[in-house]
């Protein structure tokens, strides 16, 4: 099936797909963007995605492109043009377009473009193994809680992480704290079993995954601690995972070389993402993309 496009009102074939020169997402970073996880055809937690977005783009000024109801009906038509099954919706929004100038442009409208892709679920092999994490100085601005499409300092740390066989590279902030991954949230668990990650403010993204797993564990009595953690306390704990709307939960397990804990996927991290999984898949055969489980405030709410 032919994949297609959502540009600024129009459906078009994915390969022809463009925006203008002058879009200011592309000279200026002047964008937001989404990413809703999609299994069996549902999207999941679609309204806190679309909270998020409402969220960065006020930060940023920028009038949303539709109205809300809209964007759904929009998002699904893409879905159900490409097919889309399991795998994930992007969404992104710019200024729009306008001469190149930094100040905001008087009469631009908001652009929007949507595609999809259709992914597969990760291994077995992989999520048996886990994966391995490096570390990095954390360099990027300090509005961190806005989902901006400005993500060098993130490509960047992700490209090393490759060029050094791991899976993903974790931020350090300038006291030695973990902020969180470049795509992806951080979490430990310690060895008296306590969940740790990392408070939601603007260092960090505050994503819908990482919430929806704060409500899932605090509503099977998981004891849990929002705030940060070293790089020395991550390495010696008894646990490690990461989260993400792409990732769901991902064990880790080894972290700069050195394996974490006894170097296997940890029981609670497997049980957390077994409960993340068929809390996923209930949204999906509910057709419900409000929460299941018990909410949990979205504190600076990416």
């Amino acid at each position: 099936m032919p994949r297609e496009a959502y540009v600024n009102g129009r459906y078009l074939p994915h390969r022809a797909a463009q925006v203008h020169i002058e879009d200011r997402g592309y000279q200026f970073a002047d964008a937001v963007y989404e990413v809703v996880p999609v299994v069996h055809g549902a999207l999941v937690d679609e309204d806190m995605h679309l909270d998020r977005l409402e969220r960065s783009l006020d930060e940023l000024r920028i009038a949303m492109p539709m109205s809300r109801q809209a964007l759904e009906m929009t998002s699904r038509e893409l879905m159900r043009r490409n097919g889309l099954t399991y795998g994930f919706l992007y969404m992104q929004v710019s200024r729009g377009v306008a001469p190149r100038d930094h100040k905001f442009p008087k009469q631009a409208r908001p652009a929007l473009v949507m595609t999809t892709r259709q992914t597969k679920p990760h291994s077995e092999e992989m999520l048996s193994k886990g994966v391995a994490v490096i570390t990095v100085p954390d360099i990027r601005w300090k509005r961190c809680d806005i989902k901006s499409i400005s993500l060098l300092p993130n490509v960047l740390a992700k490209q090393q992480a490759v060029d050094e066989g791991a899976y993903e590279a974790w931020m350090i902030d300038a006291e030695g704290f973990v902020t969180e991954g470049t795509s992806t949230n951080a979490w430990i668990v310690t060895k008296d079993n306590r969940l740790v990650t990392r408070s939601a403010n603007n260092a960090i993204l505050n994503g819908v995954t990482r919430l929806a797993l704060l409500a899932i564990a605090e509503s099977i009595g998981v004891e849990l601690e929002e705030r940060a953690f070293t790089l020395e306390e991550a390495l010696e704990a008894r646990e490690a995972f990461l989260t993400s709307s792409t990732n769901f939960v991902m064990p880790v397990t080894a972290i700069d070389g050195r394996s974490v804990g006894n170097g296997h996927p940890g029981l609670l991290t497997m049980k957390l993402r077994d409960s993340y999984v068929s809390y996923a898949m209930g949204l999906a055969r509910s057709g419900d993309s409000a929460p299941a489980v018990p909410e949990v405030e979205a504190r600076a709410c990416r």
